[in-house]
């Protein structure tokens, strides 16, 4: 497994932190050449741990995903930067709040959906051209097993757009040579964010709305935990890679059981 991404060009969004950090430094450590791509500056940071560790061949480059423009210019950069994209690892997302449907703001309905689907929506988009002038390639979208949870309704609904833009995508371009496939996470530990998702904090009502969905999360897993970060990011590399060849279209929950 060290080389399954030996001359491949990787481009991994949500870099910087948690299962996005993970699958970049992974792919790097693979053989690949790898833009990490976030629109947190210290993105540059784990960049270099890569760099640190042996993988030369990689760079960073900052961008704000949630805009079509971003999108468009990280992967415009990594085709000048190394002639080409062969892989696109989309893991930007993630719940901002945990509250009832009822409780939620119009603006924050909005902003969930804006964080957890557009950034995949427009990546896909924008790296078409890019995949089709190759010959064919590999897009991995992570999505999440919450598509059925609690106190994260617009959350579900974007990870279910990414679903189904996983299922859609790849039926109209197999037979142009690339596979969109999913990886569906479910509850993970991870390190605290550097830059967390809710950047106005939690009030109390809503920290005790989040321990209920965490207890849901807990509960549904057959395994009764979560799962870790390298849990989460061997599958998200075995999608990617050429291991994964005649799978496309597939959404492979990562989840302890609960397939969401």
């Amino acid at each position: 497994m060290k080389n399954r991404f030996e001359g491949k060009v990787v481009v991994v969004t949500g870099a910087a932190q948690g299962i996005g950090r993970g699958v970049a430094l992974g792919c790097a450590a693979a053989g690949g050449r790898v833009l990490f791509v976030d629109r947190a500056d210290f993105v540059a940071d784990v960049a270099a741990e890569a760099v640190g560790a042996g993988s030369g061949n990689t760079t960073s480059f900052v961008a704000d995903l949630e805009t079509y423009e971003g999108a468009q210019a990280a992967l415009a950069f990594a085709v000048e930067k190394f002639g080409g994209i062969d892989i696109l690892i989309n893991c930007v997302g993630g719940a901002i709040r945990m509250r009832p449907y009822a409780e939620f703001e119009p603006a924050q309905i909005d902003a969930e959906i804006r964080r957890s689907l557009m950034p995949t929506l427009y990546a896909c988009h924008a790296v078409l051209p890019h995949l089709l002038a190759r010959g064919g390639g590999t897009i991995v979208n992570v999505s999440s097993n919450a598509t059925r949870g609690i106190r994260r309704v617009p959350y579900s609904a974007a990870k279910g757009g990414v679903n189904a833009l996983t299922a859609a995508l790849a039926m109209e371009y197999g037979q142009q040579g690339i596979r969109v496939v999913a990886s569906a996470p479910g509850g993970t530990l991870a390190p605290p964010r550097r830059i967390p998702r809710n950047a106005v904090g939690d009030t109390e009502k809503e920290q005790a709305w989040m321990n209920e969905a965490v207890q849901q999360v807990t509960e549904s897993t057959f395994l009764k935990r979560y799962g870790s970060l390298d849990e989460q990011v061997a599958p998200i590399l075995f999608l990617a890679s050429d291991e994964a060849s005649y799978i496309t279209g597939s959404v492979l929950p990562v989840a302890g059981g609960d397939n969401g």
